[in-house]
């Protein structure tokens, strides 16, 4: 048999009744300490020098008694189980002293009683202490717990969702005061201020964010604005997270955390408008390009090829005047007439560059002039399908649409290595959609974010203005391909000139 500790303090005047006693305990498979005492004073010592499993009492001693010492050990505090072992006891003194607070009576007659009363109360204290420090341990942790939270920038909750559609908080750290406006225990008690508190416009999202998470049991993540008091105008941004569990009941548990995010959303919003602003000026600047090209591509047309046209028709004048004999003069003015047709030939080369006079019929026909252009000069084959010639565009979005394409063309040019390219241009009446996709190297989906990539991000940045999207997809060897979406009604971000 495992033998098992304890110690045993006896209170007894009686040396072989002590011996007697602790015989019973250890023929129980106890390894046994004891102490015995005989007085008040003695009682007191030991209680106070050592720590005891049990106390054994006889009921009557010459100069103290069990009662008496079941009041040292209440003066004490002493939390040890008193069993009062005996002779012959009478009803009325055995209900005294239980009474009085004894744990439990044997009598001496009876010890084969001793050890299953002794195991028996020493489980009980064993529980008792094993509560008493689980108490205290839940204890250091909900201090340690409440701690935390009322240090954290947000509300700790605990919220109930109930079958029936109401909601309960179980939980509201000290935090609420400081970002919702009230207090925890407000809060706890009226649970449907949290609503009361949400702004209408924001309020139907947060109802749906419930149900759908409660429903799905998916993680919470809202963000929406609470008017801060009843009569208050300050307003606030805050963002609910919360997991989410369902008990065998039906009630859902939200465990999470409200944050004040005013100042980020603030940010957010400062970025947002500045960017706006930003791509305003960058449309405005890319449409006062525009405008400056075509008035200098009318004006080297207008102008400088008038002027040049002039010039030849003056030559050819003076060259039909010319006797055959004055060779010289003649091959002269054959030399400036091939001159002049260079500069004729650059003018209307450099006036189309700047603004494709076949713009003003049309973004299909400015696209197919464009085909043809880069297939005469690139020595690549294109085909172009269109799905009508008469796409009705504004002068901006169609100026933007032909930017695109030439700029997609010019990275095709420089980076494919394409053989075949093949163009569409479609409208569907609400959108017009051009479609551009080359044989070639294809694109790193990494190279359309890096530094220097100011050609895809002008492209990116004109569709954006305009309401338009732009999509570049390709894999390594596999060619590109690039779709540029632009509404037909222009957006109301975007003023006209």
């Amino acid at each position: 048999m495992e033998e098992r500790l304890i110690r045993a303090l006896l209170v007894e005047d009686s040396e072989e009744d002590a011996r007697v006693i602790l015989a019973a305990l250890a023929s129980g498979g106890f390894s046994v300490v004891s102490q015995r005492v005989e007085s008040a004073e003695q009682l007191r010592a030991a209680l106070q020098e050592e720590d005891w499993s049990v106390v054994l009492s006889d009921f009557n001693l010459p100069s103290f008694s069990a009662i008496e010492a079941l009041e040292v050990l209440r003066t004490l505090r002493a939390p040890i189980p008193m069993i009062v072992v005996t002779g012959a006891i009478g009803e009325e003194s055995a209900a005294a002293v239980i009474k009085a607070g004894a744990t439990d009576l044997v009598t001496k007659e009876g010890l084969h009683r001793l050890i299953p009363v002794v195991e028996r109360h020493m489980r009980e204290q064993d529980s008792l202490r094993q509560y008493e420090a689980a108490l205290a341990a839940l204890n250091e942790s909900e201090t340690r717990f409440r701690a935390i939270t009322a240090n954290l920038p947000g509300v700790v909750f605990q919220s109930l969702l109930y079958e029936d559609g109401s909601a309960d908080f179980a939980y509201v750290s000290e935090g609420s005061h400081l970002v919702l406006g009230v207090s925890a225990d407000e809060l706890m008690s009226k649970p449907e201020l949290i609503l009361d508190m949400i702004l209408p416009e924001d309020r139907n999202s947060f109802i749906a964010m419930r149900i759908q998470s409660a429903t799905q049991l998916a993680p919470s993540n809202w963000e929406g604005r609470i008017r801060i008091g009843a009569n208050s105008q300050e307003i606030k941004w805050v963002n609910l997270r919360a997991s989410v569990r369902r008990l065998s009941s039906g009630v859902v548990i939200s465990d999470g955390i409200i944050s004040n995010i005013t100042e980020s959303k603030l940010a957010q919003h400062a970025i947002e408008t500045q960017q706006q602003q930003l791509r305003q000026l960058a449309s405005h600047i890319e449409r006062v390009k525009e405008e400056e090209r075509g008035h200098i591509a009318r004006e080297i047309h207008d102008d400088l090829g008038g002027t040049l046209t002039a010039a030849k028709i003056d030559l050819a004048w003076i060259r039909g005047r010319l006797n055959p004999d004055q060779a010289a003069l003649v091959e002269k003015a054959d030399a400036m007439e091939a001159v002049l047709d260079s500069a004729i030939e650059a003018t209307g080369r450099i006036s189309r560059s700047l603004r494709p006079l076949v713009l003003d019929y049309g973004v299909a026909a400015a696209i197919e002039w464009q085909v043809k252009e880069f297939r005469k000069r690139m020595g690549i084959t294109c085909d172009f399908v269109c799905s009508r010639e008469d796409i009705a565009l504004d002068r901006e979005f169609s100026t933007a649409l032909f930017r695109i394409f030439q700029e997609t063309l010019t990275n095709i040019a420089k980076h494919a290595g394409a053989k075949h390219v093949d163009i569409s241009l479609e409208d569907d009446g609400s959108a017009v959609l051009l479609t551009v996709t080359d044989d070639g190297h294809g694109i790193d989906p990494g190279d359309l974010h890096k530094d220097g990539s100011y050609g895809i991000r002008g492209m990116r940045e004109r569709a954006d203005f305009l309401g338009g999207t732009i999509d570049i997809s390709g894999a390594s060897g596999a060619g590109t391909q690039v779709r540029v979406c632009l509404p037909a009604k222009r957006p109301s971000h975007a003023p006209e000139s």
